[in-house]
């Protein structure tokens, strides 16, 4: 028998296990950053209801901390960063531009004022690679429909399916 089992002040536990409300029910939104070719770098998790925007310095933050060589070196570094309008806010435009990065993001249809960046359409085209990825993920059943009680255990079939991704490029 495992005596291994959830901890009720797990430090790396959220207090809500990134499930929340949202439109569709009861949820949890996986934010996912992924290169060019569609490889997954780095995932993290929200409540169905917490907005796109409030998980991008985390996601960037930790995929910052991941992607680095034996003596801390970055591997590599973001040139533009694609995002929906659910990412569109001067705030972002700003942070992305001072972390060396231009902004790939539409503005809304509502939005009258002029940005600081000039929108790339034909890089912004690439944007569906991101969005193949997450159609993938959602074939794995155990991730689609959210078994899982935590989010730690969540996020540790996420990262299955990403090494399960992994693998299968290898193969090929």
């Amino acid at each position: 028998m495992c005596g291994r089992r959830w901890k009720k002040n797990d430090p790396e536990e959220p207090g809500d296990h990134a499930l929340g409300r949202s439109r569709g029910g009861f949820s949890t939104k996986i934010h996912i950053l992924c290169d060019r070719d569609g490889h997954p770098l780095h995932f993290h998790l929200t409540p169905g209801q917490a907005h796109e925007s409030t998980a991008l310095v985390e996601l960037l933050e930790g995929a910052d901390a991941k992607l680095v060589d034996g003596d801390g070196e970055p591997i590599a570094w973001p040139v533009a960063m694609a995002g929906d309008k659910g990412y569109r806010a001067d705030w972002i435009d700003q942070y992305l531009i001072d972390l060396g990065m231009t902004p790939v993001i539409p503005s809304k249809q509502n939005e009258q004022s002029h940005r600081e960046v000039e929108f790339d359409r034909e890089v912004y085209r690439d944007r569906n690679i991101i969005e193949r990825l997450i159609g993938w993920l959602k074939e794995n059943r155990r991730i689609f429909s959210r078994f899982e009680k935590t989010a730690k255990n969540f996020g540790g079939f996420i990262k299955m399916a990403f090494i399960q991704r992994y693998l299968n490029l290898t193969t090929e």
